[in-house]
């Protein structure tokens, strides 16, 4: 038995939490079960904890930078982790990795230069492209058997294309939930590199992997693409640590990081969290027990969530992840429109999911749901859910 209680239910209305408190505002509905945005309803483990209330009973929090130990633990974390070896002066904090996608669009295109997209994938990559003047350039996977593949000769032919100047990659991809192999990381690292394209690879996932399987970063497998290619991470999702602001950008290339560098300075951002650093250090230094037995209880989540589906709710089909703690609903067969799937899901079946129109091309008639709770919060919503087919 786990010494970790992920079962218990932890109050967080009334904490400003976007998962609960925003809910109606942004759903229209009252009451709804939140299985949506990608957070956990879990503390951060214990270690963390403990290591924050140390900061705050000292009292001073003024302009902070990053130590030693901050450095050495992004290090050592992707060293054990992912067999991949970092070099400090390859690290670029930044704030988060959304703002990171940002401002890496402004360092290496200008307006009206193209981003190429595998749809459908979290919504802020097509943000990132579109508020700052750029052209998104879709290249959907493929549904194949139940698992989702890169159109790979489809990606050949955009890359091609005018003014094509940055691939934005989710590995693990959010939110189908796939864990690229090495020859389909390679295979996209080679069509990049042909056509003179820049790799930003959001792997903000990568310790999520389920079933024991293991995350290959992108800037690892060679040289050449670790030349033209930036390797996005933080301990956020890993850690349930979203709220502290803190990510890092590995840019093994001198010009490509000096370059990303100016356009960070540009923006203001020069001081880091008092707070996130902190709890990334102890995080990655201590947090691997609290991680293995959160992999477990997520696995035994989706387990529940497969079986639930299969005896009760036919009519939906799982597509099954091997990463993250996101799992893609096929609502297809209720035969519904994305309209009327967004009120049946809001207003008739009460669980706010993360609808899959928001995800571009290809998501339409799918939705999200977050594994990463109490089982009791997820039995709730899958019932609500299975009521309301049952009463089509």
């Amino acid at each position: 038995m786990s010494e970790y209680d992920f079962d218990r239910i932890i109050e967080r209305r009334g904490t400003g939490c976007e998962k609960w408190d925003m809910m109606e505002a942004i759903f229209g509905a009252k009451d709804l079960v939140p299985l949506w945005v990608a957070d956990m309803d879990f503390a951060s483990p214990p270690e963390v904890v403990r290591a924050l209330l140390r900061r705050v009973e000292h009292g001073v929090y003024g302009y902070t930078g990053y130590s030693d130990g901050y450095f050495n633990a992004v290090t050592g974390w992707m060293r054990r982790r992912h067999g991949w070896d970092v070099r400090r002066e390859w690290i670029v904090p930044c704030p988060g990795v959304v703002p990171g996608l940002n401002l890496l669009v402004r360092a290496f295109t200008r307006p009206g230069d193209r981003v190429i997209v595998q749809q459908p994938v979290y919504h802020p990559f097509m943000l990132a492209a579109e508020n700052n003047g750029r052209r998104v350039l879709n290249s959907g996977l493929r549904l194949e058997g139940g698992r989702y593949v890169m159109d790979l000769d489809d990606l050949r032919k955009k890359a091609r294309s005018r003014r094509v100047k940055m691939l934005i990659l989710c590995s693990p991809h959010n939110p189908v939930g796939r864990l690229w192999t090495r020859d389909e990381l390679a295979e996209t690292g080679s069509i990049c590199v042909e056509n003179g394209i820049i790799v930003v690879s959001d792997e903000i996932h990568s310790d999520l992997v389920l079933g024991g399987r293991r995350h290959v970063p992108f800037a690892s497998l060679s040289e050449e693409l670790a030349a033209c290619s930036v390797v996005c991470t933080a301990p956020s999702k890993t850690f349930n640590l979203a709220g502290l602001q803190t990510a890092n950008l590995i840019i093994p290339d001198a010009k490509l990081r000096r370059e990303y560098s100016v356009a960070q300075e540009e923006c203001g951002f020069f001081s880091a969290n008092a707070f996130g650093t902190v709890a990334l250090e102890a995080a990655y230094t201590y947090g691997e027990p609290w991680l293995e037995a959160l992999l477990k209880y997520i696995e035994e989540n989706l387990r529940f969530l497969s079986e639930f589906i299969t005896r009760k709710i036919p009519r939906i089909t799982l597509i099954e992840p091997e990463a993250t703690y996101l799992a893609w609903l096929d609502f297809r067969g209720l035969g519904m429109d994305s309209r009327a799937l967004k009120d049946f899901l809001r207003h008739s079946a009460g669980v706010a999911l993360g609808e899959g129109h928001i995800f571009g091309g290809g998501g339409e008639g799918f939705a999200r749901v977050n594994l990463a709770c109490p089982r009791k919060i997820l039995e709730e919503g899958l019932g609500r859910l299975a009521n309301a087919v049952d009463g089509l």
